[in-house]
């Protein structure tokens, strides 16, 4: 990941945030065991794994 810069770094956190909040909040409306509600669950870990690994890149660069 260190072919990004700090400021792409950034960007990219914010919008994966943006789209976790989104996501985080149409899963309550979400039927449990629905096809959506595992794809939902997918797609959070997903995004918190991207948004940790991110600011992991982010600390390294910063330190």
């Amino acid at each position: 990941m260190s072919s990004f810069t700090f400021e792409e770094l950034i960007e990219a956190k914010k919008s994966l945030d943006s789209t976790l909040l989104k996501c985080e909040k149409a899963f309550v409306k979400l039927k449990e065991n629905s096809p959506q509600h595992t794809l939902m669950v997918r797609r959070i870990n997903a995004l918190r794994i991207s948004i940790d690994l991110i600011g992991n890149e982010l600390q390294k660069i910063s330190v």
